[in-house]
């Protein structure tokens, strides 16, 4: 039996075309668009980038000063899950700070990093607070927390600039907050 090169080669790269063409297909309209639209139609989100991978959904998102990170990852969550599945949902804020928000998160950290080695979560929004009473140049800067059962999340914000700090409620062993 002689085979002819011509039909094998087409016959395989149809094959190889009709097959990663639906899984890319399935990929981007069954899965990431919803997600998209889910994303894109929570209040407080001007844009969205989703990645997709084996594990994980990552969101890159850029959010409006003001906007509930802990009411947001809820709601994709809730809404996304049949998209998300099994894969864990990270968030990849982008950051809209200005000196002014830099300079009270670095005056923060180190209080807010011993309210969460030490667990008592109830000091951060006391601490972030007393910042605008010991310095007047911070009068301006609202702070708010949120806290779910994975994360603290911490926004600053002072008028149309914010700085959105999401911080794992299970620390690493050793390092930084790779997100702050």
């Amino acid at each position: 039996m002689k085979l002819r090169l011509m039909p094998v080669l087409l016959t395989s790269v149809i094959t190889a075309v009709l097959l990663f063409g639906g899984w890319y297909a399935y990929r981007q309209y069954a899965v990431q668009e919803p997600l998209k639209k889910i994303v894109s139609d929570y209040k407080g989100v001007n844009e969205s980038h989703i990645s997709i991978n084996r594990n994980e959904v990552t969101l890159k998102l850029e959010l409006a000063p003001g906007t509930k990170l802990r009411e947001l990852v809820q709601y994709v969550s809730k809404e996304g899950k049949s998209a998300i599945g099994s894969r864990t949902l990270k968030l990849d804020v982008e950051q809209n700070p200005n000196e002014l928000l830099d300079g009270y998160w670095d005056q923060a950290m180190f209080s807010v990093a011993e309210a969460m080695e030490s667990g008592k979560y109830t000091l951060i929004p006391a601490k972030l607070d007393s910042l605008k009473t010991q310095n007047v140049q911070y009068k301006d800067v609202t702070a708010t927390t949120e806290i779910d059962d994975n994360n603290v999340y911490v926004s600053l914000t002072s008028g149309t600039d914010s700085k959105f700090i999401i911080l794992p409620r299970v620390p690493a062993s050793m390092g930084v907050w790779n997100n702050a």
